[in-house]
């Protein structure tokens, strides 16, 4: 029972000082969902950057109402995803997402998902699973519209380096040389 007190401290501390809350700028995209069963909201902003390894989450920002497990949800997914490529947070999500799902019944990998093994417990009670989801459902709806804003918007034009002739530009003047 020692273990489920320390989880239950590691909850209580992420809702009492939250990570990452607070909207903030700037973001790609900004979603609000809302647990219809309990009334917990959540609006969430992302920002997604282009890297070596793909698109890495720069950052995560988000405003909640709602109950405590729904808040440190929400506050240890930030901690988890911030800085990670894309990829490798979708898999953490989904290993958040096995673990609720799992009815209390997993070893959740406390390498991977940390502070998140704390909400193992919360997977034996069926209301209370869609408040841990609520903040990683956010994510992962902001971070694919985010993705598909990218994907959608022109590459930047290149800069223009010849004139009407062909000729190059002189970079003083502007006119083709």
């Amino acid at each position: 029972m020692q273990i489920q007190s320390l989880y239950q401290e590691i909850i209580l501390d992420h809702y009492r000082n939250p990570h990452h809350k607070g909207l903030r700028e700037p973001f790609d995209a900004e979603v609000h969902h809302v647990n219809p069963t309990c009334g917990d909201e959540v609006t969430l902003r992302v920002a997604v950057k282009d890297a070596d390894v793909g698109p890495v989450v720069a950052d995560v920002s988000y405003d909640a109402l709602g109950c405590s497990i729904s808040q440190a949800s929400a506050s240890v997914m930030s901690d988890l995803v911030i800085g990670k490529p894309v990829g490798e947070a979708m898999r953490i999500a989904q290993q958040f997402l096995d673990l609720m799902q799992a009815k209390g019944e997993a070893a959740p990998d406390e390498n991977t998902l940390e502070d998140a093994v704390a909400f193992a417990g919360v997977s034996k009670y069926p209301a209370r699973i869609k408040c841990a989801l609520l903040g990683w459902m956010a994510w992962k709806d902001a971070t694919g519209r985010a993705l598909d804003e990218t994907a959608a918007s022109p590459a930047p034009a290149p800069p223009e380096t010849a004139g009407a002739n062909g000729w190059p530009r002189d970079e003083t003047t502007g006119r083709a040389s």
